[in-house]
């Protein structure tokens, strides 16, 4: 059983406040007297669920083709904040303990119930604190995908979270489709798009259950 956990490329997909949203129109219409119909995208890579390169924070980092592939398929770990966790606390290493248990995985990926999967781009959201983000690349994680529009906070302009993670040579997701998707281990499918020269990739993005031996 697959999930599909990936937030559209699409005009109804809310962007990031004064981002660019994402708009198809056509180079050739047979309408026209086109043999065939072409369409041309307008977007930012930030709409819909996407992978951020380093480049995003850092100028001198590597850009999307850098991306590696292997990162993103792979077991993962979801978890999910609890309903009461108020969405200005940040995530805490306590907290991530409370979650994960004694070990961390490779991958983890974090229901925080505030997501544009909806339709609205949310006030704010939780997010890792630096301290947090850290410990999780030094006990091993590769990649750390979110539902929410950002592993950092709405208002963050630091940006510690990219920062930490990209500085430990781990990775994001960002913009998942979590709401009905239970907790639990699964198979990640999630590769970025061979984008060149980017800050960042679209994703289509797949959970694909593990069955326990």
């Amino acid at each position: 059983m697959f999930f599909d956990i990936s937030v559209p490329f699409a005009a109804a997909t809310p962007p990031w406040p004064d981002d660019v949203g994402f708009s198809c129109g056509w180079t050739c219409r047979r309408e026209d007297g086109s043999s065939v119909n072409l369409g041309v995208l307008h977007s930012s890579a930030h709409v819909g669920t996407h992978a951020d390169a380093p480049l995003h924070v850092q100028s001198s980092w590597p850009a999307s083709e850098s991306l590696p592939a292997s990162v993103f398929v792979g077991e993962v770990q979801l978890i999910a904040l609890p309903a009461d966790h108020d969405a200005s606390h940040d995530i805490t290493i306590p907290v991530l303990q409370g979650l994960l248990g004694a070990h961390v995985p490779t991958r983890v990926i974090v229901r925080t119930g505030c997501s544009v999967a909806g339709g609205l781009f949310p006030e704010q959201w939780p997010a890792l604190s630096e301290d947090a983000a850290t410990w999780l690349v030094r006990h091993g994680l590769t990649l750390w995908g979110v539902d929410s529009p950002s592993v950092d906070r709405r208002t963050s302009t630091a940006l510690p979270v990219h920062n930490a993670i990209f500085g430990g040579g781990a990775f994001v997701l960002e913009n998942l489709a979590l709401e009905v998707v239970p907790v639990g281990r699964y198979e990640l499918l999630a590769q970025p798009l061979a984008v060149h020269g980017a800050d960042a990739a679209p994703v289509r993005a797949l959970l694909r259950a593990i069955r326990e031996q």
